[in-house]
């Protein structure tokens, strides 16, 4: 790495960590719920809009209904925290959904809950941040305008953060999260206090507008419909619970208590700010429609495609605490920076996962490598990547992007709670002390309720939602499932194939002779050193080959071969195409064809060059016959180099970057100074 490049790169992300010290990057409970829970948090911000945007194709009519969505989401989160209270007691080591139901349902189930949250995690950052940049928009209108290059620079932003480590990051994500929540908290109190004690008149600013239903009059079995579909809509608040379950390593000891905890206060809050928006929405008559330029009328009259439609916290919060007032600027800024923020989640969860599946041989081994902050890096560029490019597909557009949410979530959950009972019922069937068992019992019956509820949850998402975009995160699903597939089965049959025998086999047994080839194509230094280093080998026969491209170049190198008196065999292979590569492969393989069990040693001479451009000038004929000859079996390839003066200057470059201390990587304090004091007195 070059000084150009490193200075940025720790300008950037930091300093590198020696590996002793993992052990500080872990988290307190303070810092891990807004490092962990911040999806879950933050998804209030746009849960209880898609409630009322759904209900509002029956008409305004349909809104009665959505305290009764908001009560069964609540039973449904409570349910799901419960129930993964179990998984991180049980499974503390972070593998998660995805160990759970590869231990107890198998592999198959196993790579099924990985590819649903693979997936679910890049359509995390996808929908928080493009729903952040829709926030933000409704202030700025350069972010509107450019809202896919804006989302991206976000994007780009929150890898950097996240590649100087989680605990680096995770203290710069607890403070917009802190401030919104007790904003939040701050107006449901104010809030209730205005209505209740005081008995204001509190009302949104679309109060006044009317909603012109697509389907007015819904009712039997189209309204069933519309419920479940509205109720699936605002399970979006439960999506990010199982992250903390991921990431269990993380927090600090005693690790699985912190992690209940952290879960259990996750839940409490997120169901708390869920239901308190949704009573305001209705008390300040908050009106919202999925095309409100045709939808939404004023006296009558559609508002046009310049009217914007500002989330519902934000109507709310502009009813409570007035338009342009100190808190309601506050909460503004404080909702759009949490919903960027709110992609940390995926952040965490998804490089900590793909690191547990490339060693389990799933994904590419590098996922498995920390970088110089001891963070997965290559996962998460990896997950960058993959939500920048869902970014760009959909245009930033949340509404677009959160039908395709949900349905990884509750594949996970669903499959993670089944294979928790099969845990337990393993575990019933040897335990004999009733204290246990009694634990283990009522541990079971949270999971079968959890499995079954989620389970239920699962098929009303589908249903409702696969026409509109589910069926995309289904594709996902399946990509990366056959993916993961392939990669196993590859890495199975290196494995396999490479595996030390416990009997003698061929690749024990010694060669009968060693055949040596030098490659030549002119008499100069390199040459020379490459036929002085075939000699050393002492190999049973030795040869130096060339190709007959050019009849004078090849008759002044015969003319030079016998006046220097070189004692090696000159062999040349003509060539009436002009080509080096064919002649040359056909020659090695006919030696083996001769005699199978001799080895023929190709030496190539090589120049080292120093500078870059210099490459595209050099070489290209000796990377093309090294590139061949790997293919070709019982052939050995041996590149001698010679380093001309360009290389030497990059030597001596090399050698000063590895003098040079780049700023920050070194700590100087007076211990030191006095150590290097005495070692020159």
């Amino acid at each position: 790495m070059s000084k150009l490049t490193d200075v940025p790169k720790r300008i950037l992300i930091g300093r590198a960590l020696r590996s002793d010290r993992l052990g500080e990057t872990l988290l307190p409970k303070r810092v891990a719920l807004p490092v962990f829970a911040s999806d879950p948090l933050s998804s209030v911000a746009y849960a209880p809009g898609e409630v009322l945007l759904v209900l509002s194709i029956a008409g305004l009519s349909a809104y009665h209904f959505s305290p009764w969505i908001a009560a069964a989401v609540v039973v449904l989160m409570f349910t799901v925290v419960a129930s993964y209270r179990q998984n991180v007691h049980a499974y503390p080591s972070g593998g998660g959904d995805y160990e759970v139901a590869n231990t107890n349902l198998g592999p198959k189930a196993g790579l099924t809950v990985a590819s649903a949250l693979l997936v679910d995690y890049v359509l995390t950052v996808a929908v928080s941040i493009s729903s952040g940049i829709e926030n933000l928009g409704s202030a700025v209108p350069f972010v509107v305008e450019n809202k896919v290059a804006c989302a991206i620079g976000v994007i780009v932003l929150l890898t950097l953060m996240n590649l100087r480590g989680v605990k680096e990051s995770g203290t710069l994500f607890a403070i917009p999260t802190y401030v919104f929540v007790a904003g939040v908290f701050l107006m449901i109190a104010w809030g209730a206090f205005r209505g209740v004690i005081l008995g204001d008149e509190m009302r949104a600013p679309t109060a006044d507008y009317e909603i012109k239903p697509e389907h007015p009059g819904l009712a039997g079995f189209a309204l069933v419909f519309l419920l479940l579909r509205a109720f699936s809509s605002g399970c979006a608040a439960l999506t990010g619970v199982e992250a903390i379950s991921n990431g269990v390593p993380a927090f600090r000891k005693p690790k699985s208590r912190n992690a209940a905890t952290t879960l259990a206060l996750m839940g409490l809050l997120a169901v708390t700010m869920f239901c308190g928006i949704i009573g305001l929405a209705a008390a300040t008559n908050v009106r919202m429609a999925e095309n409100p330029a045709k939808d939404l009328l004023h006296d009558g009259t559609p508002l046009g495609a310049d009217y914007v439609q500002d989330p519902v916290i934000s109507q709310v919060a502009e009813a409570v605490f007035g338009h342009g007032s100190i808190l309601f600027m506050i909460l503004a800024a404080a909702t759009a920076l949490v919903l960027f923020l709110a992609a940390n989640t995926a952040y965490n969860g998804f490089p900590l996962l793909g690191s547990i599946l490339a060693q389990d041989r799933y994904l590419p081994r590098q996922l498995h490598t920390r970088g110089d902050r001891l963070a997965f890096s290559n996962g998460i560029v990896l997950l960058a990547g993959a939500a920048g490019l869902l970014v760009w597909i959909y245009g930033a557009d949340s509404t677009r992007l959160i039908q395709l949410y949900i349905v990884g979530v509750f594949v996970s959950f669903t499959l993670s709670q089944t294979g928790m009972v099969r845990h337990w019922n393993r575990l019933l069937a040897t335990e004999e002390d009733k204290a246990k068992r009694r634990h283990m019992i009522r541990s079971r019956a949270i999971n079968t309720f959890g499995a079954f509820f989620t389970g239920l949850v699962l098929v009303v998402v589908l249903v409702t939602k696969f026409t509109h975009g589910a069926w995309v995160a289904l594709l996902g699903m399946c990509i990366f499932y056959a993916t993961m597939t392939a990669i196993r089965r590859h890495y199975d049959r290196v494995s396999e194939e490479i595996a030390a025998p416990e009997t003698p086999s061929d690749d024990m047994v010694r060669p009968s002779r060693v055949h040596s080839v030098v490659l030549i194509s002119k008499i100069h230094r390199p040459t020379l050193r490459a036929l002085a280093y075939a000699k050393l080998m002492r190999s049973d026969s030795l040869e130096a080959l060339s190709v007959n491209v050019d009849p004078a170049e090849t008759k002044a190198l015969r003319d030079e071969w016998e006046r220097r008196g070189i004692d090696v065999p000159l062999k040349v292979l003509d060539s009436p195409y002009r080509e080096i590569t064919r002649p040359i492969i056909e020659y090695v393989k006919s030696l083996r064809k001769e005699s199978p069990r001799d080895v023929v040693s190709v030496i190539i001479p090589e120049y080292v060059v120093g500078h870059w451009y210099e490459h595209l000038l050099h070489n290209q004929s000796a990377l093309r016959l090294k590139g061949r000859l790997l293919f070709t079996p019982g052939v050995m390839v041996t590149s001698v180099p010679y380093q001309l003066q360009s290389s030497e200057a990059a030597k001596r470059r090399a050698r000063k970057r590895q003098e040079w201390t780049a700023p920050g990587s070194v700590r100087r304090g007076p211990a030191e100074r006095a150590k290097e004091n005495s070692t020159t007195t």
